[in-house]
């Protein structure tokens, strides 16, 4: 560099920050249909897709906070969204599986792959299934997060509440050995160790569980 010139440059890292809040990037640092490009590939992230991947007992509140956090992102706009509730999903898309620990695996997989296309297209999923184990769990995290964000919901409803709630029976079936493998009763629910929120429904409404989790979605930058 000769006296008197000065170099300009922008590092890797706060290029990437740049790109990730849709921050003006120096029409010196590279042709502009070369920004374009990266700009379409890597969009800041209140334009990428994302999945809201709600676990927890059956009966902890999972389908009817999911139905409100629906609403509100339809209120906000912006991007296309798609509920996929686990009893839902299971009729249409996993009827010939049965409840052994394989099926279930392959049902939350199966879930995890429709929420990272969608994602991966810049939609938003919303997943409501019980998805007891952990290992699947971090499966479909690892499935999306290379295409997207990805927020654990923990409903973190006790199992006496959910009993309490169960208008089906479910778990009086399944406590006089009618029901077998039910989730809570005679097969374990592995409960999240690090979920990026933990929502307990007990005197809580849906909408305002709904609203904490819009408050976390854009605390990460998912939303505005």
């Amino acid at each position: 560099v000769r006296p008197g010139e000065k170099v300009l440059n922008i590092s890797g890292t706060e290029f990437r920050r740049r790109l990730q809040e849709g921050l003006d990037i120096p029409e010196w640092f590279s042709y502009p249909k070369v920004v374009e490009e990266l700009r379409r590939a890597y969009p800041p992230r209140h334009r990428q897709g994302f999945t809201v991947f709600f676990t927890g007992l059956s009966g902890s509140g999972k389908s009817t906070i999911a139905n409100a956090l629906l609403v509100k992102l339809l209120e906000n706009g912006g991007r296309r969204i798609t509920l996929l509730d686990g009893d839902i999903v299971r009729k249409n898309l996993s009827s010939e599986l049965g409840f052994s620990r394989e099926h279930r695996d392959l049902n939350i997989l199966r879930i995890g792959f429709v929420a990272a296309e969608i994602t991966k297209n810049g939609g938003v999923a919303i997943c409501a299934p019980i998805a007891p184990y952990a290992a699947t769990r971090r499966q479909v995290r690892e499935m999306i997060e290379p295409v997207g964000g990805f927020l654990e919901v923990h409903v973190a409803t006790p199992l006496e509440i959910c009993e309490q709630r169960d208008r089906k029976g479910l778990y009086a079936k399944a406590r006089a050995g009618i029901i077998k493998e039910f989730t809570g009763i005679s097969d374990p629910y592995e409960e999240p160790q690090n979920p990026e929120l933990r929502i307990d429904t007990v005197g809580l409404s849906p909408e305002l569980a709904a609203h904490r989790i819009l408050v976390k979605l854009e605390s990460m930058g998912f939303i505005r």
